[in-house]
Formats: structure tokens, C-alpha cells, sequence
């Protein structure tokens, strides 16, 4: 089973939805087989990272509402978040543009180390207020979960993996992806938003069903007429009939 998650690491629904799943995958019995791959999506493509201002500021400016009115609409995403085992803390959390940390997160998957970069990248911003558009601040992220720093250097100082980014993201505008995050199970079956883990656990179920129980053979009539054993069957001697 593949289940393919578009998402962006300033997105706070999206690290929600990523355990919420994460909480599914954890009860479902087979979990081994199932393969995640995060795609990428810029929320805004066009968004300048600008640390003088925190993120209630910048909603403030943008809605036309008070710092306060600001603090109290995202108390909500806070409290989400920490039912979940998440602490947000957008005090100290600026407006950020996400290419850099998309095209690192492409890197770090050639490496093997896609699930631990994107993990990386979600916790420094939302937990740690994390500058992740800074070069010197992702090439410390990349260490931690054993990427080369100079082989990161290397891609951030360059425009490596930009066509793999922009190629998640024209995949998403062809499926209709109009926001995130936004889970696809075996590109049959579409989750949208931070859904609660049930609907994850409901989705897995339903998708494996189908994947597997639909190709498996009922048998009809009597096993005994063939000896079957743990190994396979084979057809009766004919001395037998």
C-alpha cells in the first residue's frame, strides 16, 4: 500500500495530519507494508521569509484584525495540536518561504532519509520558531538526521531538485489538490485536511481490503479433495480415487 502525502513545513494542519496518521499506521496490522512518500506544496510560493514580524503579527496585517484577535484564532490550531502531543509555539514563529526546505527534503529522499528530514524540517518550525529558510540552519537539520553537510551545501547553494518540486506541485494542481495536507491511498482513495485518526484508520482498512481481499481465492466444495498442507496442495494419488 502507498499512501503519497503533499504537504508543506508551514502548514500546522500538516504536522497534525502527520500524526494523526502516524496514530492510524500505529493500530493498523500492517503497517510493514505500508509505504509513505511526502510530496511537495508551497502554501505560498511568493512569500518572503521576514523575521521582524511573528506569524500572529503577519495574520493580524493580512485579515486586517488585532495582534489579539490573531492569538485567539490560533489557539485553536495550538490546542489541535497538542492533543496530539504536538507544542506549537507561534510567539516567536515568522513568516517563511518553504522552496529551500522543499528541495533539501528531495535531497535527504535520494539519501533514504526522507521521513527524518520532513519530521526535522516540521519540528524546528513549528516547535523550535526554527528559521528554515535559513542555508546554515538546514545544513544543522540535515546533520542531525545524517545527511553530509557538504553534500547539502552543496544542493542549497544551487538549484538542485527545483524540478522535482515543481513537479509534486503540478502533480498536485492535476489531481486537484487545492489545499493541504492532502493524502492520497494507492491514488484511489483521497483524504483532505487533518482529518480525525479514525478517518485514517477507515481509509487503511478500506484500501487494503480492496488491494487484497478482492485477488484472494474462496474455495468452494471440500478441501479434503485435494491434500492440501501449510506447504501448498497437490491432487490425491490416483490409487487414492
Amino acid at each position: 500500500m502507498k499512501i503519497e502525502v503533499w504537504s508543506d513545513f508551514v502548514c500546522p494542519f500538516c504536522y497534525i495530519g502527520k500524526r494523526r496518521l502516524e496514530m492510524a499506521l500505529d493500530q493498523f496490522p500492517y503497517r510493514n507494508q505500508v509505504e509513505i512518500v511526502f510530496k511537495s506544496f508551497e502554501l505560498d510560493p511568493n512569500v518572503e521569509t521576514n523575521d521582524s514580524i511573528t506569524i500572529d503579527q503577519a495574520i493580524a496585517k493580512k485579515y486586517g484584525i488585532s495582534v489579539e484577535e490573531a492569538k485567539n484564532a490560533n489557539q485553536n490550531i495550538i490546542d489541535q495540536a497538542a492533543s496530539v502531543g504536538l507544542n506549537y509555539d507561534f510567539s516567536s514563529m515568522s513568516p517563511t518561504n518553504t522552496f529551500k526546505a522543499h528541495r533539501l527534503a528531495k535531497f535527504a529522499e535520494k539519501k533514504g532519509k526522507l521521513m527524518e528530514m520532513t519530521e526535522r524540517l516540521l519540528r524546528s518550525h513549528f516547535i523550535e520558531s526554527g528559521r528554515i529558510d535559513d542555508m546554515n540552519t538546514l545544513i544543522q537539520l540535515a546533520e542531525e538526521v545524517g545527511l553530509n553537510k557538504n553534500e547539502v551545501k552543496e544542493v542549497l547553494e544551487s538549484d538542485q531538485f527545483s524540478n522535482e518540486v515543481r513537479t509534486d506541485e503540478m502533480e498536485a494542481q492535476m489531481l486537484g489538490v487545492r489545499g493541504v495536507p492532502f493524502f492520497v491511498i494507492n491514488r484511489k482513495y483521497a483524504i483532505s485536511g487533518a482529518q480525525p485518526t479514525e478517518v485514517f484508520t477507515n481509509g487503511l482498512q478500506k484500501a487494503w481490503e480492496e488491494e487484497h481481499l478482492s485477488t484472494k481465492l474462496q474455495p468452494l466444495g471440500s478441501e479434503e479433495a485435494a491434500n492440501c498442507t501449510a506447504d501448498g496442495c497437490e491432487l490425491p494419488d490416483k490409487n487414492e480415487i
